[in-house]
């Protein structure tokens, strides 16, 4: 029994770094696992709490976010750098799909008020300009480097 009960104070910060790797998004201000949109782990976001391989629907590598499991250069959906995504491995001024600044993400390379598509807040995600719950698009439980969010992003927006 004390052998038994050594080995799982042994294995209780490998599991507790295991599950804090994983961070779930959410729909709207649920914490529900019915509601979880996608998964991120190790730099790949999976369909809702899926861990499978045939389930990713985005991989980040580096700077470049592609499409499903794919490393081919073909399949990079987006390149971010210095707080802009451009489309595909693009680093043209006229390829910038977003720009991220303060919390906030806008179309293009604009900074006005009226192309803010959304607001990053406490981990929340508005539509537009808005704080309020009613126009919360997701919820993110954890950390997520720019790469994975906008990896997230693109499942929200774009799969689901």
């Amino acid at each position: 029994m004390r052998t038994l009960f050594t080995a799982l104070l042994l294995l209780l910060p490998f599991v507790t770094r295991t599950a804090a790797a994983e961070v779930r998004v959410y729909k709207g201000t649920s914490s529900f696992t019915s509601d979880v949109i996608c998964t991120v782990r190790d730099g790949k976001v999976y369909k809702k709490t899926s861990g499978f391989t045939s389930d990713i629907i985005a991989t980040v590598r580096s700077h470049q976010i592609f499409k499903g499991t794919s490393s081919f250069t073909s399949d990079v959906l987006y390149t971010v750098r210095d707080g802009k995504v451009y489309k595909g491995t693009s680093d043209f001024q006229r390829d910038i799909l977003f720009t991220i600044r303060d919390g906030k993400i806008y179309k293009g390379t604009s900074t006005f008020n009226s192309d803010i598509l959304a607001t990053i807040r406490d981990g929340k995600v508005y539509e537009g300009t808005s704080s309020f719950q009613r126009d919360v698009l997701f919820t993110v439980d954890g950390y997520l480097t720019v790469e994975e969010f906008f990896a997230v992003w693109h499942a929200v927006r774009y799969v689901y």
